[in-house]
Order: structure tokens, then sequence, then C-alpha cells
């Protein structure tokens, strides 16, 4: 089986319709695959797993219930015969054979007509592995092949699309690893990339050697010129008839200024596309084994800045409905301000013993996380050295996380 031949194509199913013998785990695995290649899936099975009922319910496969009937293939480009009897599936294979279909068997691939490759996707590639009858071969196959784009040492000359415009990526919380993979797909197929200190810096050293890198954390300081430099360089290059993209920490759009970046495209008429990314102040605590949200104990949460003070004129926050308040709150760049604001909350009526978790460099190596009370906050920000970046989260979420400290 080894030694056979294998002529290796890719499937064009957008519009076709692809029936899906069966209804049960080995189906589920392979039905969303075919969805997003745009097929039109057809699952004839008696019953179907919970899962494939909810993409029927959906609206997004239509489910035949019933055993299977060689006329099913009609009209027919493709078929899987994933069902757990084996006469069935050999009834499937001589159906799609009389009709010339291509059949995956997921019982016996030496009766089929097609396998189904392992695959992955990474740098802009999709990497399909024949391995015989071993799938865990071809897996581990594909894994090292993948691993190798992404680390650089398999390299070929690339040929990235040159359609202009920007598009926004929020790189998440810190933790290469934690970005999507349209994020990820985005960067490598950039021309430029406009990047802050706040994003996952070892995804730069994975972009292709032509790639231009803007560092905008070298731009002068000064909040609102630093902005209209960025800005400026993202719309320049993008009118330039680059593909340009603007690569930040956490989500671009959660005090991230992305949106601004959007509105001086649209004046300029440049495209622009938004990537989100993890947002910060929800992805670190869960990382760090804190929910922000537990059934019975809190049903709300509110993220806020903490880059001004309390009593600031500029701050916009109304600290005083925020302490009236029963949920978390989740404080981004508050570390400097953080004495005032648990000062602030007391005042407002949060009990000085409120819990407060401060994960300090969240999903990074060096995290961890500082627990304490607003009324003890201050001195043990002092005490444990915190330091910037870190996401503060107020409240009994962190008792439910952390009963032993708050019994």
């Amino acid at each position: 089986m080894e030694d056979t031949p294998v002529y290796a194509t890719g499937l064009l199913l957008e519009g076709r319709r692809v029936v899906v013998v069966g209804g049960g785990h080995v189906a589920q695995r392979r039905v969303p695959v075919l969805i997003g290649a745009g097929a039109r899936v057809v699952v004839v099975a008696p019953e179907v797993t919970p899962a494939i009922e909810g993409l029927v319910g959906a609206g997004e496969v239509q489910w035949v219930r019933r055993g299977f009937e060689p006329a099913d293939l009609d009209d027919t480009w493709y078929a899987v015969a994933a069902t757990d009897d084996a006469e069935v599936n050999a009834a499937v294979s001589r159906a799609a054979e009389e009709r010339r279909v291509f059949c995956v068997r997921s019982d016996d691939a030496s009766l089929a007509t097609a396998w189904t490759p392992a695959v992955g996707t990474a740098a802009g590639v999709t990497v399909a592995v024949h391995g015989g009858r071993d799938p865990r071969r071809s897996a581990a196959v594909r894994d090292q092949v993948l691993d190798g784009l992404r680390a650089g040492t398999i390299t070929s000359e690339r040929h990235r699309p040159h359609a202009a415009g920007v598009t926004l990526v929020g790189g998440g919380p810190g933790d290469p690893q934690l970005i999507s993979l349209a994020g990820r797909r985005a960067l490598m197929e950039a021309d430029v990339v406009v990047a802050d200190r706040l994003a996952p810096r070892e995804l730069l050293g994975e972009l292709p050697s032509d790639v231009e890198l803007v560092d905008v954390a070298k731009l002068p300081r000064g909040r609102s010129a630093q902005q209209e430099e960025i800005n400026r360089i993202i719309v320049e290059r993008a009118l330039a008839g680059q593909s340009v993209v603007r690569f930040k920490g956490g989500d671009n759009f959660v005090f991230g200024r992305g949106y601004e970046e959007v509105i001086a495209c649209r004046e300029a008429g440049v495209p622009v596309t938004v990537v989100p990314g993890l947002t910060s102040p929800i992805a670190v605590p869960a990382i760090a084994g804190i929910p922000v949200t537990h059934r019975g104990i809190v049903h709300e949460m509110t993220i806020v800045s903490g880059h001004l003070p309390p009593g600031h004129p500029e701050s916009l926050t109304n600290w005083p409905a925020l302490a009236a308040t029963n949920g978390t709150l989740l404080l981004m760049m508050a570390v400097q301000n953080a004495p005032h604001i648990a000062a602030a909350l007391v005042a407002g009526g949060r009990p000085a013993s409120t819990p407060v978790a401060v994960v300090c460099d969240g999903t990074m190596p060096a995290e961890r996380t500082v627990l304490s009370t607003l009324g003890e906050l201050e001195h043990d920000l002092v005490a444990e050295a915190v330091k910037p970046p870190a996401i503060i989260v107020v409240g009994e979420v962190v008792a439910v996380a952390h009963p032993e400290r708050y019994a």
C-alpha cells in the first residue's frame, strides 16, 4: 500500500455537491472542511452527532435522514464513506465507481479511489501529505514541514499578491502562538509591516527577507504626533501600491487607536480591513487561570483604561459608578495609577477586602500573578516590584480562582 502511486491534486468543490455517508465522529471531522471549501454538503445517515445537527439547523448542511441509497450519488462530484459498517461503505464505493465519482473510505483506504491527506497551512503555503495507510506518519511529516516554514528553515522564492491597501492585525497578548491564522497569513503576504513595541516580536523574525519592516516604536514620543506619523506612513505606502500590515499587540480596537487608522485610510481612499487579535484583558486572565465571569458569582465585566488617575480632568471614566457595581473590573495600563484607582473604588463603596489579581507579563515566559485586595494593593505593588505591562483584575472572580488566598 505504501508504494501505491498517488496523483496529488487540489479539488475545487465550491458550489458542487458532495455526499458524506455517515453521521458519526469521522463525518463530523470531514464536514466542516468540505463546508470551508464551499461544497454543497449532503449528509446521508439515520442519525448524526449534535455538532452535525447544529450545522444542519444553521442551513450549512443538508441532512437526508435515512440509510444510504445508490441514487444519493447522482449528480455528485465527491463522496465520503464514513460509517462504521463495512457493507454500507462498500455499497457507497460501488455506487461511486458506477458513476465515476471519486470516493474516500474511512474504514479501508485500499478500497477507496481517493485519500484524504494531512493538511496544514503556514507562511502562506498549504501543505498536503499522503502517507499511504499511516495517518500518523502523514501528520508527522506535515507538522515537520509546517514547522520548517514557520521557522524559516524551509524557504522558497515568494510571489505575494500585491493588493494595495492596509490590514490592521492584532497580535494578541504577547505569546506569538496566540495570533490568529488570518493574522499570521496577512503578515507573511505583506510588502510592508508597520509594528510597534507591543506586537509579538518573534513573529517579525519569520517575515520573508524582502518585506520592509517599519518599527514605529522608534518614532519621536508624543501620543498625537506619533499617531499622525503612523497614519501618514500606512496611507503613503498603500497609495504607492503596497500591501501594508499595521501590526499591534492585543486587539487594535481595544485601547489600540486602531479606528483612528481606519478613519485615516478611508479619508485617503485606501482599502482597509481588520484582523482582530485576542483581547489582552480577557485572554491574559484566562491564561493565568482567572475567569472574568462565573455563573452565580459575576454576570458582568468592564474593561477600563487606567492610564489617567481618577479625578484627572481628561478622564472619561465614571469611577463612582464602577465602584457601585458588583461586576469584574479589568484594568489596562493601570499599574502606575492603581493605588489611586483602588482608593477611588473603596471610596465609592467597594469593600477594601475585594480580591485583586495583577497578572504581569501575561502569556510571556516571565508571567507571574500577584494576589492582593483593594486595601492592600498599593503596598503589594511596591513589595512585589510590579512593573508594566500588567492586567489588573478586580472582583470576586479572583477568589473563585484562588480560594486558598481569600478563604
